[in-house]
């Protein structure tokens, strides 16, 4: 049972429950489509969701009228009310008028009570009468005048706040749930409907994290008491028995292996319920990118002996797909890409993935100064466990870069893996044959070595990052056969990320990196195991890897590098934003690091265009000690923020 005792003061302009405007308050809006500097990508129009007017156009005009200093809730309310929203296009005749602004009275009391505006009056009204009380045949003038009048009242705060039947703490730490007391749900809050809601949601999961898969608020009771402007909100929970899962049955596949499905979801029969357990299963599935959807449902109810059967429902997506691209500029030329893949080879998602590039095309027609790639890659996934990838791959290619032209073949496999959803870390074996030809003449070398990372990242958004941290640490021991060296490099990165309690409208995000190669000369190193920087991914504002160590020959790469970034973001609009920077780097010739070595700074702005794809990247950059080769001004053009 759910109660409720509200009485506003709101005479016959308004009357409406309280419990129903705190389960409509915050209703999620309809899907639309997404555009991008006016290109619909995806989605219906609008104007193609809406039918066209039915019947005789019926035009008005509609004023809001509110006490003054009310200017906050005046923008709220003409967010939520229809009648402003649709004030630019006639309504369908009198009736369709008449009807959207009844429909304005509940949108603007879940409004107010999300304001924690209890005690409001709201009249609306058409050529001066009640709407209210307009029979829905009425008739009104064309054009109509609406006139929407609200008393927004007083403030409301919690006399009470109570959870009955509220989780104890967890055991452990992973099963911790956000305490609705620190959400504003306790005596003396502001007693918005949005924190009412909230707390019974986070009183529901607490249970549910704790193996309780079928907890639920069984009571609400929400009493507004307008003499002392105060909310007393009860909510009971009804935990129901703890729940293990059941035996995982899948439906829906074709091609695929059912029984590598549900083992790829990670759910082992007998353990303890858990919701994360659910979403890290749902990732895991989309991370197989062979179903066009895929969706793990619960049973209505847990058995007599404690089992929660689950369902896996899936539909596959056809199997092989191949594409094409191209890119261009002023620099590098036109670019062609092809692929062709394969993404369920054997009936367990084993992805064969072969492609080949060639770029430089404008700038030369010889073949020989032309920049070619063209490989295979394999990737069989849930090796061991579900979260162990295994990979081979293999790639014959030609790069013209300024600095040197390598020609190569090279052939990888080893296994990456997901310890949890922060860290991950890969280890693979490699080899491989390349000339190079540079400031140093033509050399060969031939390598075999390992390649090991471990990253760990914990960003809201990978693409536009407000808070989080990024860390990586990768090392390369590889042993070069022509001049017999063993040598190893190694790579540190971190970034982080300071939200000025702004909700990412301020965000400081700073990035460091540093390097070292050991056990080899510069000389007797291949060209692209030494570091190099300068560009639009390191500093900003030198040409492309223009930053290295100065030789008789010219800029050769060097054994160790320092980077560090610091961006000061701000968000001016909900669709643009604006970035200050500054970036320093330097290559040396030893293999660790030297603070006296040569700095290289840029600084520079830039602007963001914000799409729920990540922010449309456009910066600008002056190097402060601009050598032979360096631009006056750079321009970096991208998608995603630069770290």
């Amino acid at each position: 049972m759910s109660g409720i005792d509200a009485k506003p003061s709101m005479g016959r302009r308004l009357h409406g429950p309280l419990l129903l405007a705190l389960m409509l308050a915050f209703s999620p809006p309809p899907a639309s489509a997404f555009e991008l500097f006016g290109i619909k990508l995806f989605g219906k129009d609008k104007a193609a969701e809406e039918p066209d007017t039915i019947g005789e156009p019926w035009n008005y005009t509609v004023e809001f009228v509110l006490p003054y200093g009310a200017d906050d809730t005046e923008k709220k309310l003409k967010g939520a009310s229809s009648l402003w929203a649709d004030r630019e296009k006639p309504a369908s005749g009198a009736a369709g008028l008449i009807v959207k602004a009844r429909g304005d009275y509940r949108r603007l009391l879940n409004t107010l009570y999300g304001s924690a505006l209890y005690g409001g009056s709201i009249s609306i009204t058409i050529d001066g009468r009640e709407v209210s009380e307009l029979p829905i045949d009425a008739d009104i003038a064309n054009p109509a005048s609406v006139r929407v009048a609200v008393d927004p009242g007083s403030v409301f705060h919690f006399g009470q706040a109570r959870i009955v039947n509220q989780a104890p703490p967890p055991l452990n730490r992973n099963d911790r749930v956000e305490d609705p007391a620190k959400e504003g749900f306790q005596t003396g809050e502001v007693a918005a409907s949005g924190t009412i809601l909230r707390a019974g949601r986070l009183a529901v999961e607490a249970w549910r994290h704790q193996g309780h898969a079928k907890a639920e608020i069984v009571e609400r009771r929400v009493t507004a008491a307008h003499e002392s402007r105060t909310v007393d909100a009860i909510l009971t929970v009804e935990p129901g028995r703890r729940a293990a899962y059941g035996a995982v049955t899948v439906s829906g596949t074709e091609r695929m292996d059912p029984d590598f499905v549900a083992r790829q979801t990670g759910l082992v029969p007998g353990r303890e319920y858990d919701p994360d357990d659910l979403e890290r299963a749902r990732k895991r599935l989309s991370k197989l990118d062979v179903f066009r959807s895929a969706r793990i449902e619960e049973a209505d109810e847990i058995g007599a002996d404690g089992i929660l059967p689950l369902a896996v429902i899936v539909q596959e997506r056809l199997p092989r797909r191949f594409g094409v691209g191209g890119t261009y500029s002023t620099l590098d030329g036109l670019g062609v890409q092809a692929y062709w893949m394969h993404r369920n080879l054997f009936g367990r998602a084993e992805r064969l993935r072969i492609e080949g590039q060639v770029s430089g095309i404008g700038n030369t027609f010889n073949p020989e100064d032309l920049t070619y790639r063209v490989g295979a890659t394999f990737i069989k996934p849930g090796v061991y466990t579900p979260d162990t990838d295994f990979q081979a791959s293999i790639f014959g290619d030609r790069e013209v870069l300024e600095r040197y032209t390598r020609t190569a073949v090279s052939a990888e496999f080893g296994f990456r893996h997901e310890f949890t959803e922060e860290l991950s870390g890969s280890l693979f074996a490699n080899a491989g044959r390349a000339r190079f030809e540079d400031d140093f003449g033509t050399r060969d070398f031939t390598t075999v070595g390992l390649a090991g990372t471990l990253t760990y990242d914990s960003r809201d958004n990978p693409a536009d990052a407000t808070e989080g941290y990024f860390a990586e640490l990768s090392l390369e021991p590889f042993y070069e056969m022509e001049y017999r060296n063993l040598a190893a490099r190694m790579l540190l990165e971190g970034r982080a990320y300071y939200d000025f309690g702004s909700d990412g409208r301020f965000v400081l995000a700073g990035r460091a990196k540093i390097g070292a190669l050991v056990g080899a000369p510069i000389d007797e190193t291949p060209p692209d195991k030494l570091f190099f920087a300068g560009g639009g991914g390191s500093v900003r504002g030198y040409a492309y890897r223009n930053i290295g160590v100065e030789t008789a020959n010219g800029i050769a790469g060097g054994r160790s590098l320092m980077e560090a970034s610091a961006e000061l973001r701000a968000r001016i609009t909900s669709s643009i934003g604006v970035v200050g920077f500054v970036d320093a780097g330097t290559v040396g010739s030893e293999s660790f690091p030297d603070f006296s070595e040569d700095v290289r700074i840029g600084v520079g702005a830039g602007l963001r265009y914000l799409t729920p794809l990540g922010p449309v990247r456009l910066d600008v950059a002056v190097p402060l000690d601009k050598r032979d080769g360096d631009p006056g001004v750079a321009f970096y053009v991208g998608i995603g923020q630069a770290f």
